[in-house]
């Protein structure tokens, strides 16, 4: 049998244009469409990669939208990143688009984590149990797993696994953010389905507290719900619950303590509304109005989680351009300026504030500029005024459309805004009454009485949250009845914890018991 060998002179040619083919895409790789806004110049197959800064993303977006306007895009290899700098941008794409823009992006480390049971990407006292100290192991497992999944999320601080895909063939022991996905996911693991199994001996036991996961529980089958569907859905409403207002209540120390002024004002006005007998409740907001205007000026000189990505789930038009689907949008909430400082403050009054509300303060922020922030839309956007939002519910100046704004700009857009946004604004209202009703918020001094300085650039500039870091503050009761008032009150909440407290450790029943004992 004869066989046929092809001409050498053909293979070599088919060689050759695969060659050609190859090299061509790879050197198209990365580059910018013509079709797609404007942006950093890019280089062949990273495009703007080597650009996409790993800490504090949001700092470095504000300088590309003063050269590249309220929207640019961003190459990552052959995928595509569109940034949005402007409140008219973001109410048009992200708010009245949203059946475009509402879907999440892939993100490699939240499936490592996760397995893709994260709701977010996909607390009254949530499980039942309550946590009386910082100290508390459920809260410091809590604390110290937040601070590792805030690594896993912040943009650029991991490779882009999602759009250069073969970095998932790296080896563990080369590969470092499979190492962190890793231990993000054991102490998820260890707090959430901890936390789940106490539920669930509850129930089995017919202890029920009226936890909302013990509903859950009881409807598991007919929602049908796998058992680590559950453990996560009472995750990320624990997330969602504690680290963002956690993150509002350290800003809103930081403003009291570097604008006293403002300060004093709002304690004027608590005490005129309040009174000196009792501490507020969430009825005592609707006639607090400086209050609620201090609140929307830190969110607006502060937002919590400055970049979120949304992902387009087609093809969209805008301004001539088009943005493909697939693409991943970062609406950049965040234009750093300065930073101010505080809080660490003594055990006595962590204890008397943990009455109060279970949230420690430690910290330190940065004051930045934001979608809230720009000059066209705000009277000396840079300084921090809450009477901005006395004068109009939006804060803006004389002139300008309402239409672009609205007061929950900081709980997301479209389809993709927070679910517990009004349980969220109620536990922001009532922590900022309680604070502002109970303490004084004071620069630490040293040992010679000198003001302790703060440090403008003392935080984390890594993570999806700007998590401040730890400094000094004097927290200090504002007149001898604020303990006395607020034992009060804790004993008189004493009927509604105590069924909530079954399940605590003995350090914490220990604790609690010489907390009631003392009173």
């Amino acid at each position: 049998m004869t066989i046929l060998w092809p001409d050498p002179k053909l293979v070599a040619a088919s060689i050759t244009l695969f060659l050609v083919w190859l090299v061509t895409k790879i050197l198209k790789s990365g580059r910018r469409e013509p079709y797609l806004p404007p942006g950093p110049p890019t280089i062949p197959v990273l495009g703007n990669l080597h650009l996409f800064p790993s800490e504090s993303p949001q700092v470095k977006f504000t300088e590309w939208g003063h050269e590249y306007g309220d929207i640019y895009s961003l190459k990552i290899s052959s995928g595509t990143a569109v940034v949005i700098n402007s409140m008219e941008v973001a109410k048009e794409l992200m708010d009245r688009r949203s059946a475009i823009t509402a879907d999440r992006p892939k993100h490699h480390m939240v499936n490592r984590v996760t397995d893709g049971l994260n709701l977010a990407h996909a607390q009254y006292l949530l499980f039942g149990k309550r946590c009386p100290r910082y100290e508390t192991p459920e809260s410091t497992a809590f604390f110290e797993s937040m601070e590792v999944w805030n690594r896993c999320l912040s943009p650029g601080a991991v490779p882009p696994v999602d759009l250069l895909p073969f970095l998932d063939y790296i080896p563990s022991r080369w590969a470092w953010w499979k190492g962190l996905a890793l231990e993000t996911r054991e102490k998820q693991h260890k707090l959430y389905y901890g936390l789940l199994d106490e539920c669930e001996q509850r129930v089995a036991r017919g202890e029920e507290n009226g936890s909302y996961m013990e509903g859950v529980l009881v409807e598991q089958k007919e929602m049908g719900l796998t058992r680590e569907m559950v453990g996560y859905l009472g995750g990320v409403l624990l997330e969602a619950g504690s680290d963002t207002t956690s993150s509002f209540l350290k800003y809103l120390i930081i403003a009291l303590i570097a604008f006293p002024r403002v300060q004093r004002k709002a304690q004027e006005e608590i005490d005129r509304v309040v009174g000196h007998e009792r501490i507020p409740t969430l009825q005592d907001i609707e006639n607090l109005p400086y209050i609620r205007a201090l609140i929307k000026e830190v969110i607006r000189i502060r937002p919590v989680v400055p970049l979120v990505p949304h992902g387009t789930l087609a093809d969209m038009e805008y301004r001539g351009f088009m943005i493909p689907k697939g693409t991943m949008i970062f609406v950049n909430t965040c234009r750093r300026t300065q930073c101010y400082s505080a809080v660490r403050y003594s055990q006595s009054i962590t204890q008397m504030a943990s009455i109060i509300t279970p949230v420690c303060i430690e910290s330190v922020v940065w004051e930045y500029r934001n979608l809230h922030g720009e000059a066209e839309h705000f009277d000396n956007p840079e300084t921090f005024d809450p009477e901005r939002y006395v004068l109009h519910e939006y804060g803006i100046k004389e002139g300008v459309d309402p239409n672009t704004f609205r007061d929950n700009i900081a709980f997301g857009y479209g389809r993709r805004s927070c679910p517990g946004i009004h349980l969220a604004e109620n536990s922001i209202n009532l922590n900022t009454m309680n604070f502002i009703w109970a303490f004084n918020f004071e620069l630490a001094k040293d040992n010679a009485g000198n003001e302790i300085k703060v440090d403008l650039d003392h935080y984390e500039k890594g993570g999806l949250l700007p998590n401040p870091l730890p400094f000094q503050c004097q927290i200090i009761p504002r007149n001898e009845s604020v303990p006395n008032v607020i034992k009060r009150e804790f004993k008189e909440a004493t009927e509604t914890f105590v069924k909530f407290e079954r399940d605590l450790a003995l350090d914490d029943k220990q604790w609690v018991d010489e907390q009631r004992g003392s009173l």
